[in-house]
């Protein structure tokens, strides 16, 4: 395509995004499915100048105000995903030298939110938690997240199937904290791949792998993901319990749960059940209430902690949407922790770095089900020998999952664990 119908396409892609009326990853692939004609270097650079242009908007639309013409075409501008020659024969001569200018302001001169590109509100909560960290969180929030696999064990071995993504030319190596997880370097397409057509890896964060690890499902256990989604932890689960017992995947969307199918073919798996509820009252779930071993609620959430892979999510979150969902997730909880029987374990997590739906919900629960006793999460990875568990957690007796971006190379990610009294 010409540059300047590549820029043109990315205008009108950034001015569907901006709406913010659907996640971007869905209005891109929604573009892609109207404009089947282009190829995948094209799709690559309307993509990453889109997510250019959402880490970077505050910066981007300040820049964009001194320029003349179409606000996404200049926004386009300031992102396009291509060699800086590629862009000049797109643009004008008036739009070279606009450019040129905004090359030229000096970093020192941008205001605070022109340098973190976060809604105030959020800033502020990020930076009361991160302190003299929050330069280098905000750097790793609008970076984009690497590639990570967890190895299916129940088809294969970490350091077996490392050797094979080797030998077929990937960059990988060992994650430094779940003993499953593979990270890639860049982002190469894995269709093709023995290791992922055959289900021997399934991609997924490294911090959502500890996930499972926390869950600490035994073989022969009646286990619940309560809220699956696609199923990525569902998975992890289920190999976790080497295809024993009986794994039960809970998800209000059956098109989420949906998309668990193709998957869950290719892990080989046979002890996932996936079944889709109304709400979390729903009667399918109080059939099993006082009967499960152990509960994960990955709960819905802001998904702010996942914002180097959906930097949108940053302008289309509110203090508002944040309250309605840890009110969400308080009903979940609770619901949830009538399956357990006595003795089982239950696990709450988001991928979230708000205290309000983390540590806030977490007390809220210890307080109104006193029968649930916390476990320290340091303990649980210790006992699962985890390198460096401690730096892993925090409060005061390492309680909490706490992982950042900054500092673990992981989407942040938070974790509770409760015993349930005999």
């Amino acid at each position: 395509m010409h540059p300047k119908a590549l820029l043109e396409e990315s205008a009108r892609l950034i001015e569907q995004v901006f709406k913010f009326d659907h996640p971007a990853d869905a209005v891109v692939a929604r573009f892609f499915r109207e404009n089947r004609s282009l190829g995948p270097r094209e799709r690559a650079t309307l993509s990453d100048t889109v997510y250019a242009a959402l880490r970077q908007r505050l910066k981007f639309e300040a820049l964009a105000r001194s320029g003349s013409g179409s606000r996404w075409r200049r926004l386009a501008i300031l992102g396009f995903a291509a060699e800086r020659d590629f862009l000049l024969g797109a643009i004008t001569e008036p739009e070279k030298a606009w450019l040129a200018q905004c090359d030229a302001v000096d970093p020192a001169d941008w205001l605070p939110q022109h340098r973190h590109n976060l809604p105030e509100w959020l800033a502020q909560s990020l930076q009361a938690q991160a302190g003299e960290g929050f330069e280098a969180l905000v750097d790793s929030l609008n970076q984009a997240g690497p590639l990570d696999l967890r190895v299916n064990t129940h088809k294969g071995k970490r350091d077996a199937v490392l050797a094979d993504l080797q030998a077929v030319g990937l960059h990988a190596w060992a994650t430094p904290y779940s003993p499953w997880g593979i990270r890639l370097s860049g982002k190469p397409s894995l269709a093709k791949v023995p290791a992922f057509v055959q289900g021997q890896v399934e991609v997924q964060d490294e911090g959502s792998q500890l996930l499972a690890l926390l869950l600490d499902a035994k073989r022969g256990e009646m286990v619940v993901d309560f809220c699956a989604g696609a199923g990525g932890k569902t998975l992890a689960i289920g190999a976790s319990m080497r295809n024993s017992g009986r794994l039960y995947a809970f998800d209000t969307s059956g098109h989420r749960l949906d998309a668990l199918k193709p998957r869950l073919a290719r892990s080989g798996l046979s002890n996932v059940h996936p079944v889709a509820i109304a709400h979390e009252r729903d009667d399918r779930i109080k059939r099993l209430a006082g009967k499960i071993d152990r509960v994960l609620v990955d709960a819905p959430c802001s998904g702010l902690g996942t914002l180097r892979r959906s930097p949108d999510l940053k302008w289309r979150q509110t203090p508002a949407t944040v309250a309605a969902q840890a009110a969400l997730q308080q009903a979940i909880l609770g619901s949830a922790a009538r399956l357990l029987k006595p003795g089982g374990r239950l696990v709450y997590a988001t991928c979230s770095l708000l205290p309000e739906e983390n540590e806030q919900v977490a007390q809220a629960f210890e307080a109104a089900h006193p029968a649930f006793v916390r476990v320290p999460v340091r303990s649980v990875l210790e006992q699962a020998q985890i390198a460096s568990a401690a730096d892993l957690c925090a409060g005061e007796g390492g309680d909490w999952l706490r992982l950042w971006p900054h500092r673990h190379q992981t989407d942040g990610f938070f974790a509770a664990v409760w015993q349930q009294k005999t």
